[in-house]
């Protein structure tokens, strides 16, 4: 209790003055917006594709690099950690006000890969068009964590020390799942150690709108397989008395789905208070179009009564993303033997993976068209779906640093996605406050080409991380 009473005393010392020390330090990182800017895009220029082993060295050097750039800004211990068969993970502190909270701030420096993709602009040179920036990683996720070294920058600049201590965690294999993340956790506890986390992978509803994410779907995998003969036959000689495999596996998926695509069984209730809420969200059908690359002439799905918002985040999903099925360069006139396909299955936050799965099972086995053998196979790791209540002192410190910010607290809001790390750091520190944002939004193209960061975003992440660092030091102190 002693030593937050004198951290309550130097802080209060320390913002006297005509114009507060948050608001200075705000101006200040407003001035150098622009060398953040030109920060981001040299790391950009580095590609640090983590799933493809001839990447590899670049992710090392990517690593080395932060590492550098965070001891040069004032970090104790910026280190490049690394662990066999794993590729690094940069960790850095700055624990230098005693009875302060500590506030660990997560990102990743590792990025998509862009083979086969058609972008616009190189896609490993930043490039400014209209007033957004292209690159790969631009906004997943170096554009999150980058915003965050600008604001303790612009700290260090005008006070030359934090309003609480801070831990940097930025891993190098988020893009392929974190496989290794844990065994950072359990081989550097100390990094971790924290009264509460800012993880910066997270999407904002809009350029205007910030986002807190407090739900995820999980994602599972499902193989469908029907055999029926022996070998491959001619279609002509015994179609019409031969079961078709390949019309069996197409049936069969069909039935998971109504004549939206949605999935039938299943469903997650959802609260109607959330629902009602839900609608404020500026999902429209003209960002749904943009956002979603529709071709012209396709709309989006019809709502069927239900906000947009709950059928992205709030309920299953069902994605074939692999199949057994003849392509246009190896077609014959034949039916074959057996036909399988993989199923990417989205599960909603809330819904246990076995009643997900039971349902489908039901579903799949019942019946087979034409008497064909069908047989399942699921993935074993688990889901991952994520469901998060914000409740605390913390929230309330980050509605405030983005009110300052942005001109509106945060929204809160799902992600359809499956993010590996926000599971696991939910089931390691879910006694901590868990702020989930970042910098992307729904123009921003994640994992695809011409993926791009809202400059206007950029700079607003940055003030509200000014603010947040400031009123989570007085949110925590003492709690």
């Amino acid at each position: 209790m002693l030593h937050c009473v004198k951290f309550i005393l130097r802080r209060s010392m320390c913002y006297s003055g005509k114009m507060s020390t948050p608001e200075t330090v705000a101006a200040h990182a407003r001035e150098g917006v622009p060398a953040a800017l030109n920060a981001l895009c040299a790391y950009l220029r580095i590609p640090a594709i983590s799933c493809d082993p001839a990447h590899a060295e670049d992710v090392g050097r990517l690593a080395q690099t932060v590492a550098a750039d965070l001891a040069a800004l004032g970090f104790d211990d910026a280190v490049a950690r690394s662990l066999p068969d794993a590729l690094p993970c940069v960790t850095a502190s700055w624990m230098k006000r005693p009875g302060a909270p500590t506030i660990l701030i997560y990102g990743h420096l590792d990025l998509q890969p862009v083979k086969g993709e058609t972008w616009t602009s190189p896609p490993h040179e930043p490039t400014i068009r209209n007033g957004r920036l292209y690159a790969r990683g631009a906004a997943d996720d170096m554009g999150g964590w980058v915003t965050h070294l600008a604001a303790i920058r612009a700290w260090f600049a005008v006070t030359g020390e934090l309003p609480c201590n801070v831990r940097l965690v930025i891993e190098g294999e988020e893009e392929i799942g974190s496989p290794n993340l844990e065994r950072y956790m359990d081989a550097f506890p100390v990094c971790f150690q924290a009264d509460a986390m800012v993880l910066t992978d997270c999407e904002n509803p809009s350029i205007d709108i910030p986002g807190l994410t407090v739900s995820l779907r999980g994602i599972l995998e499902l193989t469908v397989r029907c055999t029926a003969l022996e070998a491959d036959i001619h279609s002509g000689l015994w179609g019409g008395m031969v079961p078709d495999v390949s019309l069996a596996l197409v049936q069969l998926i069909s039935r998971l789905v109504d004549e939206d695509g949605r999935v039938k069984a299943p469903r997650s209730e959802v609260p109607d208070a959330w629902c009602s809420a839900a609608w404020a969200v500026p999902l429209t059908r003209d960002v749904i179009r943009e956002g979603g690359h529709l071709c012209a002439g396709v709309e989006p799905l019809p709502a069927r009564g239900m906000p947009p918002a709950a059928h992205l985040w709030r309920q299953p999903a069902v994605t074939i993303v692999a199949t057994t099925l003849p392509t246009l360069d190896i077609k014959k006139n034949a039916l074959r033997r057996s036909a399988e396909a993989i199923l990417s299955v989205r599960v909603a936050p809330g819904m246990a993976d076995e009643d997900l799965k039971a349902a489908f099972d039901a579903e799949l086995v019942r019946d087979p068209p034409g008497g064909v053998k069908v047989s399942l196979e699921w993935s074993t790791q688990p889901s991952g779906a994520w469901l998060y209540e914000p409740k605390g002192p913390a929230f309330a410190a980050a509605d405030r640093a983005y009110t300052r910010s942005w001109g509106r607290p945060l929204l809160q809001v799902g992600v359809g996605g499956s993010i590996p790390f926000v599971a696991l750091f939910g089931r390691r520190f879910g006694d901590l406050p868990l702020i989930l944002n970042g910098v992307i939004d729904p123009l921003t193209t994640a994992h695809g080409p011409d993926e791009s960061l809202d400059l206007g975003i950029f700079e607003k992440a940055i003030l509200a991380n000014v603010y947040l660092y400031d009123e989570l030091a007085s949110a925590l102190t003492g709690a």
